[in-house]
């Protein structure tokens, strides 16, 4: 599962896209917005992408991931316009077998969307805005 929704992540639906009975764990990563970024209050955030090559970069990722992991499953959601501090921008469910794959699978698929996705985030502020690269920090 892939999608890129305009409105609230459903948790419970991408976490149920990958429950099986041959995982003995389910991880869910959500990855919310928080209230301050570089010393400055941050009152919201809108993120953007390219849509049709964000869902085939997020579908390769997903493809990926549980290649690496085999039997795995990996389901990711992420959001586009105005979410509020404290939403999931984005939610990444991974099943797998034992808990150390299922970890390790969740950790590749957010590194690679944060590397290669063309999603990016703008952070609103009292006093402007400010587009935040959709990388982490080297």
């Amino acid at each position: 599962m892939v999608t890129i929704v305009d409105t609230p992540i459903d948790v419970a639906l991408v976490t149920d896209a990958v429950r099986s009975s041959r995982h003995g764990a389910i991880l869910v990563f959500e990855g919310v917005g928080r209230e301050t970024h570089a010393g400055k209050i941050v009152s919201s955030l809108r993120y953007e992408a390219y849509v049709p090559m964000a869902e085939r970069e997020l579908a390769a990722i997903v493809t990926e991931t549980q290649t690496k992991w085999p039997g795995s499953s990996v389901a990711i959601a992420h959001r586009t316009g105005c979410v509020a501090i404290g939403e999931p921008s984005v939610v990444i469910a991974v099943g797998a077998a034992h808990r150390d794959g299922a970890y390790a699978a969740s950790r590749y698929a957010i590194d690679e969307l944060k590397r290669r996705a063309p999603i990016w985030k703008q952070e609103v502020y009292a006093d402007g805005t400010a587009w935040i690269a959709n990388r982490e920090p080297a």
